[in-house]
C-alpha cells in the first residue's frame, strides 16, 4: 500500500466520520432532556393515578371472581364485577391518554411506562369483571 492510498483512506475515514457524526449530534440535541428521578411531571402523576385505579379494578375483579366461584362469602359477585369493569375502563382510558400524549420515550419522565402498565392492568380488571359478570348471569 502506497503513501498516497494510505492518505486517501485516512482522509476518507476522517471525512466520513465527521460527516456522519454531525447528523448524529443533531439527532441527540433534538431529544428531550430526561427528567430527574424525583421530578413529578404531569405525565408521571397521570400514569400513577391510572395504574392505581386499574390495579384496584383488577383486585376487585379477582375478589368478585372468587366470590362468584363460592370460595369467599356468599353472593354471585355481580357488584364487584361491575366495579371492576368500570375501574378497569377508567384506568385503561387514562393510561391511553398518557401514552398518546407522552413526548419522549421510556425513561424521559413523561409517564409512558406507567401508562402502558395502567393499560395492561385495566385490561386485566376488565377481563376479570367481564368473566365474573358472565358467570353471575349464567348462575342466575
Amino acid at each position: 500500500m502506497s503513501i498516497r492510498h494510505l492518505l486517501t483512506a485516512t482522509a476518507a475515514a476522517l471525512l466520513g466520520g465527521f460527516g456522519l457524526a454531525a447528523p448524529a449530534a443533531a439527532h441527540v440535541s433534538v431529544q428531550p432532556a430526561a427528567a430527574s428521578v424525583y421530578t413529578m411531571s404531569p405525565g408521571r402523576i397521570g400514569a400513577i393515578v391510572a395504574a392505581v385505579v386499574a390495579l384496584i379494578g383488577a383486585v376487585i375483579g379477582g375478589l368478585a371472581r372468587a366470590r362468584s366461584a363460592g370460595r369467599i362469602g356468599t353472593g354471585n359477585g355481580r357488584r364487584g364485577a361491575i366495579v371492576a369493569l368500570m375501574l378497569g375502563l377508567i384506568g385503561l382510558v387514562i393510561g391511553g391518554v398518557v401514552v398518546a400524549t407522552a413526548d419522549g420515550g421510556l425513561g424521559t419522565g413523561n409517564g409512558l411506562g406507567g401508562g402502558i402498565v395502567a393499560g395492561i392492568l385495566g385490561l386485566i380488571g376488565m377481563t376479570l369483571g367481564g368473566l365474573t359478570l358472565a358467570r353471575s348471569r349464567r348462575a342466575a
